[in-house]
């Protein structure tokens, strides 16, 4: 049976989360290829990880097809939004200022990324009117 999706996937589960939302459904296999690129692991390693996450709810498979093919459960978008959620709680007291000035402060933005930054701030602003 599988439990309930946890609130924060491991470093390790959200690397095959981002694979799967990249690719769209994946089986172990090309998982790992994908997943090797950035560093060394074996099969039984992947397999396993998937394994648990489909007993978290992370992901689902079809077991209908060979090999079996894992989709996530959930939306990159509200696995991101929880994750960032989560720290502004836990490590920012909930304050989205110093959450966003330590973000924006830690990595260069391009200005596509400002642009965009500005337009959310702009439409958020325009909401609170």
């Amino acid at each position: 049976m599988a439990r309930r999706p946890t609130g924060r996937p491991t470093d390790f589960e959200l690397e095959v989360l981002k694979v799967l939302w990249e690719s769209g459904p994946s089986t172990v296999r090309e998982v790992l290829h994908a997943m090797l690129r950035e560093r060394p692991m074996g099969y039984t390693t992947v397999l396993k990880m998937m394994q648990v996450m489909r007993e978290k709810g992370l992901v689902e498979c079809d077991k209908r097809c060979r090999p079996q093919r894992y989709k996530p459960t959930q939306s990159r978008t509200s696995v991101l939004r929880r994750l960032a959620g989560d720290l502004l709680e836990r490590a920012f007291n909930g304050s989205t200022q110093l959450f966003l000035l330590h973000a924006l402060d830690k990595k260069r933005c391009s200005t596509q990324e400002l642009a965009a930054i500005r337009e959310l701030l702009d439409e958020r602003e325009g909401k609170e009117r």
